[in-house]
């Protein structure tokens, strides 16, 4: 069975947290809770089996829901981690987009510097031809 790193804190208990939820908003089963939360009822039983973590758009709905805080809802299930940290690889460009990125950028580079040469010859030529009425 798959665990998620934060089934790895000693006192990570989803099920305090869905118990809470079930007497707070007075539902009688994970069924109703599903509903109330507008998530699929097999969402509330892996999370019960600790198969799948309270992730952040159902820990916002709960906040919605219930207008607990985050902390709270957070300190319920036994989350006392304090920052939430990516992982050095996560949110970086791969080694092939970057170099693309890097290209881009250049080519835009090279057209804008194209751009105003084009712009400021433009601007020599019809001084030069002497923009007078007559």
């Amino acid at each position: 069975m798959a665990h998620h790193a934060l089934a790895s804190q000693e006192s990570y208990n989803p099920n305090h947290l869905l118990d809470i939820l079930l007497g707070k908003m007075q539902l009688k089963n994970d069924a109703a809770l599903s509903r109330m939360l507008e998530v699929a009822p097999p969402v509330i039983s892996k999370i019960r089996h600790h198969r799948l973590p309270v992730g952040a758009s159902l820990l916002i709905r709960m906040h919605e829901v219930t207008g607990m805080s985050i902390r709270d809802l957070r300190d319920l299930m036994g989350d006392r981690r304090t920052k939430y940290r990516l992982s050095d690889a996560q949110g970086r460009p791969k080694p092939e987009e970057k170099a693309a990125q890097q290209a881009a950028a250049a080519a835009a580079q090279q057209q804008q510097q194209q751009q105003r040469e084009s712009e400021a010859t433009s601007s020599d030529q019809s001084s030069s031809s002497g923009n007078y009425a007559h």
